[in-house]
């Protein structure tokens, strides 16, 4: 049972910063450094700030820490008496190039152990950020990045009529085009209703399985019971018409010796078949184990794998859905069997990097940044649920929601 409730948000005076534009970003872990800057150079309050903090000689977790209570006690931050939920659309264009709009309802989420029937990851996850997000809760005591999960039911019908026609309390341009449009709902007949929608819902992790499980640490390392046992979430229902997601494509660093590029070519020889030269996007390719690949050598080809009744000997323990995701394809036949490189490597990125469009995998193999780049498909909703209903945890950045959920609306106190 999934318990969602409203919460006593804390979050920006729009009147002491002017406009959510300036101070709200995309999650900590898809920023740069000089993006991060540029923010900052925007606006010295930006969310970044605290979210991603840095500390020239000192402990950044601190300084998240005392730049927080100094927004706070300064009237940058405002704290709500009164609970309430958070209703955002995010309209964007999406691949096929036609316009799109995700709902999402932001709430406290009751911190699970993952299960059937609560809450299920779908991708395994690097013990770096991790501790990294730990440290941060620590040190502030608030949730200030929402987790993204879609839900097995669909609240947004509820919410809808709330703000059907109501000026929304701030819009974000995002940087990538999506705007973002927020209300506050302090109904709580709505809260009721939300919370009475979803409390037999199943919530699978879309982004955010380290701020998940840094949630779980934290419940525990506090332990009893209060506002520590939940955490913030938004929530999209599995079947919103906005759901998007687009692939997170492969870069290989290791390769620097001329024996492992041999190796890689005769092992990608043996295992697939080139079906194009020349190419490398593999958007409308169809079959299994398909991917494009970029060679330090300027080659391009598009690959299909050779024998895909192999992949019940390479998979025997695992589902069907598993077996056919190009991504543990691409880690088992390739990176496993080809390179030699364990799960530990790929979790810690040893050798390995990634980039979210072609143009940015081919760019670093042309570069020399990277010797080789494989280009995958985007993963199915369908199969990203159907491998999280039998348990099982893809391989990381398997998935690239898009749009981000935008960090700095609302933050959820944890004491």
């Amino acid at each position: 049972m999934a318990d969602i409730r409203p919460l006593h948000a804390l979050h920006y005076d729009l009147r002491a910063i002017g406009s959510l534009g300036e101070v709200a970003a995309p999650p900590y872990d898809v920023i740069s450094g000089p993006e991060r800057s540029s923010m900052l150079d925007t606006s010295p309050f930006n969310v970044v700030e605290i979210d991603l903090p840095e500390s020239t000689g000192g402990d950044p977790y601190e300084h998240a820490s005392g730049t927080l209570e100094e927004w706070i006690l300064s009237g940058i931050l405002k704290q709500d008496r009164e609970p309430s939920i958070w209703a955002l659309t995010q309209e964007f264009t999406g691949p096929d190039g036609s316009m799109k709009i995700r709902n999402a309802i932001l709430a406290r989420v009751r911190v699970e152990d993952y299960g059937p029937g609560r809450i299920r990851p779908h991708e395994r996850t690097q013990p770096g950020p991790k501790q990294d997000r730990l440290d941060l809760t620590r040190a502030t005591r608030y949730n200030l990045s929402p987790i993204f999960s879609l839900t097995t039911r669909d609240a947004w019908p509820v919410v809808a009529p709330a703000i059907e026609g109501e000026e929304a309390w701030a819009e974000v341009l995002g940087g990538d085009g999506t705007l973002n449009r927020v209300w506050k709902i302090e109904d709580p007949e709505i809260h009721r209703a939300v919370s009475q929608e979803l409390d037999q819902a199943e919530l699978l992790i879309a982004d955010g399985h380290h701020r998940y499980e840094t949630a779980r640490a934290y419940r525990d390392e506090v332990g009893g019971e209060g506002a520590h046992c939940y955490t913030l979430m938004a929530l999209t229902g599995l079947d919103d018409p906005g759901l998007t997601v687009f692939p997170t494509h492969r870069l290989l660093t290791g390769l620097k010796d001329p024996d492992l590029v041999d190796r890689l070519k005769r092992g990608v020889e043996g295992a697939f078949e080139s079906i194009a030269e020349g190419e490398i996007d593999p958007s409308g390719v169809e079959g299994t184990g398909c991917f494009g690949l970029a060679l330090s050598d300027g080659s391009r080809q598009l690959l299909r794998l050779r024998d895909p009744a192999s992949l019940n000997a390479l998979f025997p323990d695992e589902s069907p859905a598993f077996r056919d995701l190009d991504a543990a394809i691409l880690e088992k036949v390739v990176l496993g069997g080809v390179l030699g490189m364990t799960e530990t490597d790929v979790e810690a990125k040893r050798g390995l990097a990634y980039a979210k469009t072609i143009g940015e995998a081919t760019a670093a193999v042309d570069s020399g940044e990277a010797q080789a780049a494989f280009i995958l498909r985007a993963t199915p909703i369908g199969q990203v649920r159907a491998v999280a209903e039998a348990g099982e945890t893809m391989p990381p950045k398997s998935t690239y929601f898009f749009p981000k959920i935008p960090t700095g609306i609302v933050f959820n106190p944890l004491s």
